[in-house]
């Protein structure tokens, strides 16, 4: 695993690789050109028509879990971390990940703090959403990626994107809920802790975004085999039963 992005580590290789007015920048969470210009590049590459030709068992996913603020990025909500793992086809690469928390500009109400175990305190040691947000897209490039129930998710990374760098949220996404909808319809729940369960995977740390990511991952491989089984091949295939579900 690759150890947490913490502290200004973000400002000392913005300064070693693009100058003081680069470093000074990030430091203060004003997205530079060449950021902005790299997250550009990544929106335009990403949705290729050839990935959806691509068989499941070879397919490279960046399964990922944010944790906010609160559910309503309308109202002020914001990032609190990013975590993310790589898959590919039914492996997780447990060694290629992603963690940071995000130095949010509003307040961590003590519920939340409850449930994700992240302080003020800790947030305020962490680098700015642009540097993470930077980072995190990094790390995924053009591959697919995954989450579980991922509207929420989907809506506070396109909040961010349009934020820092006026981009919208574009990259192909699989969502474990709308897989769990399609193989098992009589569920009366699709939480991830139902899931999971169901599924004899342990649960580690929830509310945590990396573990969740992994938890995620370990799902999204427990429901491969009943995919092929039902003759879905690539991701353009999962697509389409998805859409008639």
């Amino acid at each position: 695993m690759k150890e947490p992005v913490r502290g200004n580590n973000s400002f000392w290789s913005a300064l070693r690789s693009g100058g003081m007015s680069s470093a000074i920048a990030s430091m203060r969470g004003t997205p530079t050109a060449q950021q902005i210009a790299f997250m550009r590049s990544l929106s335009k590459e990403q949705r290729k028509p050839e990935t959806l030709h691509i068989p499941l068992t070879e397919l490279e996913i960046i399964v990922f879990d944010l944790e906010t603020t609160g559910f309503l990025y309308q109202h002020g909500d914001e990032i609190l971390s990013f975590g993310a793992v790589k898959v590919i086809g039914d492996t997780i690469i447990e060694e290629d990940s992603f963690y940071s928390l995000v130095n949010v500009s509003g307040t961590i109400s003590p519920a939340i703090t409850e449930l994700t175990g992240i302080t003020a305190d800790m947030a305020a040691e962490a680098p700015p959403l642009m540097d993470v947000l930077h980072q995190f897209m990094s790390f995924v490039g053009s591959r697919v990626m995954l989450a579980h129930a991922s509207s929420h998710d989907k809506a506070f990374l396109n909040t961010a994107l349009w934020k820092t760098s006026k981009l919208h949220f574009s990259h192909r996404v699989i969502d474990t809920v709308m897989i769990a909808r399609w193989l098992e319809p009589a569920r009366s729940s699709y939480g991830l802790d139902e899931l999971l369960v169901d599924r004899g995977i342990p649960i580690t740390i929830r509310h945590h975004a990396l573990e969740d990511a992994k938890m995620t991952a370990q799902l999204w491989i427990s429901y491969l085999s009943q995919i092929r089984q039902r003759q879905v091949v690539t991701l353009g295939d999962l697509y389409a039963y998805l859409s008639r579900s």
